[in-house]
């Protein structure tokens, strides 16, 4: 039987959810490969991007007025061939047709080598029996009118282009030339004595190591995952932004390079940008105890409603962004509901409770579709909202299903691979430290805050009063002989040596030895193998948070309130809890972004260096793959010319694909010319024109270009 793995979220709509579209239903089956496959951001990103594509194209050939991105043109150094289409049944059957056989065919490549792949070979084979489609059918002559060769070969042709796009996917994106300069961290002794370049990252020694989606990897030291992604193929990111770095004579390719993070200073103490960042997320896992009491108000009431024009670009700004001692950022929260014109309830819960829930929820696993998998699913909740109208940008035509998600999956697929080549080429060239590096690192070292008390050493950890302090006589610490005394203690989650039984046990908060410092996570994970600068969270989220929010024309959730739901004592996997049922409640998509960005520092993943620069790039990133993207819905259209609306009252604008200066030009129905200004083309290839002063009438919209030679003209009707 075909298995579902779908995110929760689906669990709380309102009402039965409606039959879905074929490209839906295909994309349930690429995220249940991720979820089956090793948890691989960067491959699955690229993996849900190429079956979007051939979505999006085996739709596109047979619209009026869209074109493909890939059959019939040249992406990257790959040219896939493409004669046209002429189909010998129905198009509502031939795109359905064609749509399942390329992703049937990419997904059994993709991942033959899974760990569960009979779990998703079965169902996808489910799939295609439901769907009365013959697996036997492998064809590719598409010129005789086959729905299901010309499926076959977008497939080829993907798969084909993957083969030689920079993944190196024909070697298991085995790393060609990255070298980590620290040796392994091994998480089951205390400190990190041998570590011998602190601002780079460390390979950690796991026994029994299991990744992110639940699959216990041999060795239990994984190697870096994709340091020389940089190199990939992208989907809209352009030259004019690339820059390629060159360290021991190999090249690393950068887009959008935002400069390097903060790297370790001598002394200084708080500071040092570097201590400061490393040690505030230690402070922040003094917050993962519900034992403390402490309530928060954690509804859209308190919570989002920032704008990125606020996000910090100076040290001093960071240390006015984030909350050292209690946590969160500067939202204020929104003070009311737009959809329902009511305020938002507040929702009073315990701080540890939420912290906890927050760190789990985003991490994505273990069964995790990853951080661009997440994000495809909250797409697909959105999409199954009953307010929310399928209107391309929130105006125009409804658009049925199929043609929504296509266009979506498109985009949202280009936006999340050029995440992954953006944020793993940084992270390959920047090599930037864990925080469980860094932190055991500095502890080993001392205290660099005051060179007159003990245990002074220019590399050590500030002192923070209540948080980070020197072991003195009397301490509890201090052992039966004062053995203890002068080392570094740590007011901070107890770490999983404190978990017995995940169904029963909560670590809790208290002090322990600095350098047994351990993120709020599975003691068979600890972190994700890849450095840190930039967050991949941060990035993909705010990317998509971008593309939803224009997508949809609304920068709300439908009904103004997305939600989910961790029930009381079952929801965490890493120890007991919530200790009672929370919602994550988000108003607007970029709220939800922001949040995933705090979840990171509270699970003990990123300090805030790798935060906000990935928030920044993902706004960029968003924005830029969906201006790039949306001009295929209307590339045949444009490449013709169309007004639009026609008839006009104010506005009218002009659709034109061009790269020449053009002018515009308006005449009336006697030849008098009424308007002649310089057509500005915005990135989607569209100039507006304000025909606001025009009487009541037919005119006619020209362009010339500038040998005065027409390249377009248009009957306009003014009412």
């Amino acid at each position: 039987m075909r298995k579902y793995t779908v995110l929760v979220f689906l669990c709380f709509l309102v009402g039965s959810v409606t039959a879905q579209s074929v490209a839906r239903q295909w994309n349930e089956e690429v995220l249940n490969g991720i979820r089956n496959d090793f948890a691989r951001p960067t491959v699955h990103a690229r993996n849900l991007f190429h079956t979007s594509v051939a979505m999006y194209d085996a739709w596109a050939v047979f619209d009026p007025y869209a074109d493909t991105f890939f059959l019939g043109k040249t992406v990257g150094d790959y040219t896939c061939s493409f004669t046209g289409f002429l189909s010998s049944e129905n198009v509502s059957e031939a795109r359905s047709k064609a749509i399942s056989y390329a992703v049937y065919r990419i997904i059994l490549h993709r991942f033959e080598n899974a760990p569960r792949k009979e779990e998703i070979l079965e169902s996808v084979n489910s799939l295609m029996t439901d769907l009365e489609y013959d697996v036997s059918i492998t064809s590719t002559y598409y010129q005789n009118g086959d729905a299901a060769a010309l499926g076959n070969y977008i497939a080829e042709q993907i798969i084909a282009f993957g083969l030689q796009d920079g993944s190196n996917e024909a070697l298991g994106y085995e790393n060609q030339f990255y070298e980590p300069l620290n040796e392994p961290l091994n998480t089951d002794i205390t400190g990190n004595e041998d570590m011998t370049h602190p601002n780079h990252w460390q390979p950690l020694k796991v026994e029994n190591y299991v990744d992110q989606s639940g699959n216990v990897i041999p060795g239990g030291q994984p190697p870096f995952l994709g340091p020389e992604w940089g190199s990939v193929t992208p989907f809209s990111l352009r030259d004019e932004d690339k820059t390629i770095h060159s360290v021991s004579d190999n090249n690393y390719t950068v887009y959008n390079d935002p400069g390097p993070p903060s790297y370790l200073q001598d002394g200084l103490g708080i500071e040092d940008p570097y201590k400061w960042g490393f040690s505030l997320v230690a402070a922040w896992s003094a917050h993962l105890d519900p034992a403390d009491g402490v309530l928060i108000d954690i509804s859209p009431a308190s919570n989002g409603n920032f704008d990125s024009s606020g996000f910090p670009l100076t040290f001093e700004e960071y240390k006015s962004f984030y909350n050292y001692a209690n946590g969160s950022d500067p939202s204020t929260g929104h003070s009311i509901n737009p959809k329902t014109n009511l305020p938002y309830e507040s929702q009073l819960v315990l701080r540890g409770d939420y912290t906890r829930v927050l760190a789990e929820f985003w991490a994505d696993g273990p069964d995790s579709e990853t951080p661009p998998g997440h994000w495809f699913t909250l797409l697909n909740y959105v999409s199954d909202q009953p307010d929310l109208i399928k209107k391309f940008k929130g105006v125009g035509d409804e658009l049925s299903d199929l043609e929504w998600d296509v266009k979506s999956y498109f985009i949202l697929g280009g936006t999340m691979h050029d995440v992954a080549v953006t944020a793993w080429g940084l992270k390959g060239y920047y090599d930037y430290v864990r925080p469980i590096s860094a932190i055991r690192y500095m502890a080993d070292r001392g205290q660099s805050s005051d060179s007159g008390l003990p245990s002074y050493h220019p590399n050590g950890l500030p002192l923070v009063p209540g948080l980070i302090e020197v072991i003195s006589l009397g301490d509890p610490l201090a052992g039966a002989f004062n053995e203890n005394v002068g080392r570094i203690k740590m007011y901070c989650w107890r770490g999983p040596s404190f978990i017995i039984d995940p169904n029963n046990d909560v670590a809790g908060v208290d002090w322990i030895f600095a350098e047994e410092w351990f993120p709020y996570q599975r003691p068979s994970f600890v972190t994700p193998p890849f450095a840190g600068f930039v967050s991949g969270h941060s990035t993909f989220s705010r990317a998509a948070a971008e593309v939803l929010t224009m997508l949809t024309g609304d920068p709300f959730f439908p009904g103004g309130l997305g939600t989910f739901e961790a029930p009381a004592n079952s929801f965490l996997k890493f120890e007991n809890g919530p200790s009672e049922t929370i919602k994550l409640q988000w108003a607007t998509y970029r709220d939800a972004s922001d949040q995933t960005s705090l979840s990171r520092i509270w699970g003990g993943i990123h300090p805030p260096i790798d935060d906000i620069p990935g928030r920044i790039l993902g706004e960029k990133i968003g924005k830029e793959a969906f201006a790039f993207g949306e001009k295929y819905f209307s590339k045949k259209l444009a490449e013709s010319g169309a007004l639009f609306p026609n008839p006009t009252v104010e506005n009218t604008t002009i659709l034109f694909e061009t790269n020449e200066v053009l002018r515009v030009s308006v005449y009336d129905i006697l030849g008098r010319e009424v308007i002649s200004i310089p057509a500005e083309f915005d990135p989607y290839n569209q100039c507006n024109l304000n025909t606001s002063q025009l009487r009541q009438g037919i005119y006619f919209v020209i362009l010339r270009d500038g040998n005065d030679n027409l390249v377009f003209n248009e009957k306009l009707l003014k009412k």
